[in-house]
């Protein structure tokens, strides 16, 4: 099966093809320009791979949370493809897709994306027998200092919010952390491993189905809230 993923939903635009057993990406931290990076990279890819764009079986995309902007832009740029191409769309959590680049073993894993405004998006998995990972908890938006966790043997913590908020999420996080990184995305390469699977599993939808996820409305502070009235 030869399909792209696309995963712009925070401060990394990335996009990877899966081309038969094969996955080639293209990612650049680049916040702000998304819009100009991401069809560019896809051409890439194909090229790279000697396919048309009409050779493509479905679409892939991080459906968030996220960045609003980049959010909004990843699923409207798949939906827009899958039509043109009269394929299906996969969307993949990119929450999920984040706890994908923690280190492979039993600790439980914390994904967190700083979702600006002191709170942060934060989910809990664990890896299965079969590679993938299972969400222990729910994906929700929080605040480090209100956070709650499932019981856990040890923990790998990724994502931005642990760069922004590691003084007050250690003392959250009662199990032992095995490692931590604040500087890990969502990648369009675990967009699309989980991707695959759903394929697989028939679970694609049609690209008008294919929505995008926010966990929250508010995207701003008032000038109030900000201390600045």
């Amino acid at each position: 099966m030869n399909f792209l993923a696309i995963e712009t939903s925070t401060e990394a635009c990335s996009v990877a093809l899966v081309h038969g057993d094969e996955v080639i990406e293209r990612s650049e931290v680049a916040p702000r320009r998304h819009a100009e990076l991401v069809l560019p990279m896809a051409d890439d890819l194909l090229a790279e791979a000697g396919l048309k764009r009409q050779a493509l079986d479905g679409i892939a995309v991080g459906r968030g949370p996220g960045a609003f902007t980049g959010v909004r832009l990843g699923v409207s740029l798949a939906q827009g493809m899958a039509m043109a191409l009269d394929v299906p769309v996969v969307t993949v959590s990119s929450l999920q897709a984040l706890a994908l680049e923690a280190p492979e073993d039993d600790a439980s894993i914390l994904s967190i994306i700083d979702a600006r405004m002191g709170e942060i998006y934060v989910a809990a998995w664990r890896r299965d027998d079969d590679g993938g990972i299972v969400l222990l908890d729910r994906e929700r938006v929080d605040t480090a200092a209100m956070l709650a966790l499932p019981e856990a043997t040890a923990w790998h913590v990724v994502g931005t919010g642990w760069g922004t908020y590691e003084a007050v999420l250690r003392g959250r996080i009662a199990a032992p952390i095995r490692s931590a990184d604040g500087a890990r995305y969502p990648q369009a390469r675990h967009v699309a491993e989980v991707a695959a699977r759903r394929f697989r599993a028939g679970e694609a939808v049609a690209p008008e189905l294919a929505l995008p996820v926010y966990l929250r409305d508010k995207v701003a502070l008032t000038l109030v809230e900000q201390g600045k009235a």
